[in-house]
């Protein structure tokens, strides 16, 4: 299938959407009135990872493919999606001595403004890879895949995955990272050492409800401003951090279900997040067929249903944990997709909504970016 391509400008409002068959991106004006859309790039491939990196004068898309034959790879574009690099082998491998091979990459996340060619990726089986060449070439973070609780760590539905990166935006030694289900760990020597972070979350399909690691967690955010507080939503449970993920407060109150995956932190306001809570972990569907956005305006003390252009009959629909995002313009925009290729976006920090696109295949991941002026030319790794 011939792709369509889009031609960002300044300013423009790019979405970056995976799906089980491909890439798709979209793009609107500051002003987000109206979109258009391209692709499909990879068309057929799942992909579970996407992002953008604007840093050094960069305007480089970034996706992780996977094929039935060849495995997963990872792929970037400094031209929107009209020419992709096309690596021979993985750019993203186990060394041979850890006996084991890639199966999927859940994250990507471009490094501090300072290190403009630092990149992470998170892995399956659970790993996190490191970059310092602008995605050139890859190491695995061994201190991490040497963790004595790694022989205990146990794969959730959807496999032993390291899905959630978030470094810390200062301190360069410092990092979260989730796994399913292993838990949150910590690193604040730059990913020589790391230590479970996760007390206080439960652990409810476990004997031991609150074990030092073994939780299955879906989604963990920071907010720059305020790098200590992390927001967590866990497999039954949702929380807050107020000393960078050391231990962590139930925060559940006035949600209808504290089971889901998606949760995307405002640009701006540090006590400002976004859920979607499911009805359980045995029917994985909005609760009564009521689409609707949760949003907490006070760190988690209450939280508000936003449906205004939302459907509140019959849609049973699900959005996965990497399937939500929100812009950095004011007010901010907020989007989401769902299994059943529906993608919603909101430009009124979540109030009201739209329907972007429908019918395309079923959404796995949902990343943006503001498209900065080119200052220079950037070589695609």
């Amino acid at each position: 299938m011939k792709p369509t391509h889009l031609s960002p400008k300044p300013g423009d409002v790019l979405l970056l959407v995976g799906t089980t068959k491909g890439v798709f991106l979209a793009r609107s004006s500051g002003r987000r009135a109206g979109w258009q859309l391209g692709g499909p790039y990879f068309p057929g491939h799942p992909v579970y990872a996407m992002a953008f990196d604007g840093r050094a004068g960069r305007q480089r898309l970034w996706a992780a493919t996977e094929n039935p034959f060849f495995g997963p790879n990872l792929h970037a574009s400094d031209d929107f999606g009209r020419h992709w690099t096309q690596p021979e082998r993985m750019a993203v491998r186990f060394p041979k001595k850890a006996g084991v091979a890639l199966r999927r990459l859940w994250q990507i996340v471009p490094g501090r403004d300072d290190e403009p060619d630092r990149l992470f990726a998170g892995a399956e089986p659970a790993a996190l890879f490191e970059s310092k060449d602008a995605g050139a070439t890859w190491s695995l973070v061994e201190g991490l895949y040497d963790h004595p609780h790694r022989p205990k760590w146990t794969p959730g539905a959807g496999g032993l995955g390291l899905h959630t990166v978030v470094p810390h935006p200062t301190d360069h030694a410092s990092m979260l990272v989730a796994i399913s289900a292993a838990g949150v760990y910590r690193t604040d020597d730059g990913g020589r050492s790391w230590t479970a972070a996760n007390e206080g979350v439960r652990a409810e399909f476990r004997p031991d409800k609150y074990p030092e690691f073994g939780q299955c967690v879906h989604k963990v955010v920071r907010h720059p401003a305020r790098p200590e507080r992390f927001f967590l939503q866990n497999h039954w449970g949702l929380y807050r951090s107020d000393d960078g993920g050391r231990s962590w407060k139930d925060v559940a109150r006035g949600v209808p279900s504290d089971f889901g995956f998606a949760m995307a932190m405002h640009p701006s306001d540090p006590d400002r997040v976004y859920i979607v809570p499911l009805e359980s972990d045995q029917f994985r569907c909005t609760p009564g067929g009521k689409l609707r956005v949760y949003r907490t305006d006070d760190a988690g003390r209450s939280w508000k249903p936003l449906s205004r252009g939302l459907p509140q009959q019959g849609a049973l629909e699900t959005v996965l944990r990497d399937a939500m995002a929100t812009d950095s313009l004011d007010p901010a925009g907020v989007y989401f997709g769902t299994r059943s290729g529906k993608l919603y976006g909101s430009r009124d920090d979540g109030d009201r909504w739209t329907l972007i696109r429908d019918g395309l295949p079923p959404v796995l991941c949902v990343k943006t970016a503001l498209v900065p002026a080119r200052a220079r030319r950037a070589r695609a790794a």
